[in-house]
């Protein structure tokens, strides 16, 4: 199920694609998904939820996994890809694509005022906090306290907001 705010502005080159496992997808008030964003159902059952007045920029890519929540004002720069989703891969016996998902660490959470630099990769568990940045380029596996500065990966800390 997709539903896009009445306020929402979404390009008509993006690809939004609809789930048969019964997911939602949600485009709040005044948000603004571009051009050649795609957002695509991928393992697991979770939602994708874009908050108030959050753009994500073209080029960017989310699968719903086990979800997706996206606060207010959120500034998700080009070309990134969300995954809040991993394949097993254990069994070297078996092809990888034939042996499912690993159990979920909780999604993507995105809380609100975040800036996430160009080209970053988010994946299953990453919880950015109220108000931080994230530099282009970066991969975010965990969480990522409020206010902070932070780029590379490994992840680290080069900074606050005041």
């Amino acid at each position: 199920m997709i539903e896009i705010h009445p306020s929402a502005s979404v390009s008509r080159l993006a690809d939004i694609e609809d789930s048969v496992r019964g997911t939602r997808i949600v485009v709040g008030p005044g948000a603004r998904i571009d051009a050649f964003v795609k957002i695509k159902p991928a393992g697991g059952s979770g939602d994708v939820i874009i908050g108030e007045q959050s753009v994500i920029n073209s080029g960017c890519v989310l699968y719903t996994g086990n979800g997706i929540r996206i606060g207010t004002g959120v500034a998700v720069a080009a070309n990134c890809t969300l995954a809040p989703v991993n394949h097993a891969y254990q069994d070297r016996d078996t092809p990888i694509r034939q042996q499912g998902f690993l159990p979920s660490k909780g999604g993507i959470v995105v809380e609100d005022d975040v800036w996430i630099g160009a080209n970053c990769v988010l994946l299953d568990g990453a919880v950015l906090r109220r108000g931080c940045v994230i530099g282009a380029g970066s991969v975010v596996r965990g969480e990522v306290p409020a206010y902070a500065v932070v780029a590379g990966s490994p992840l680290r800390i080069v900074g606050q907001r005041q």
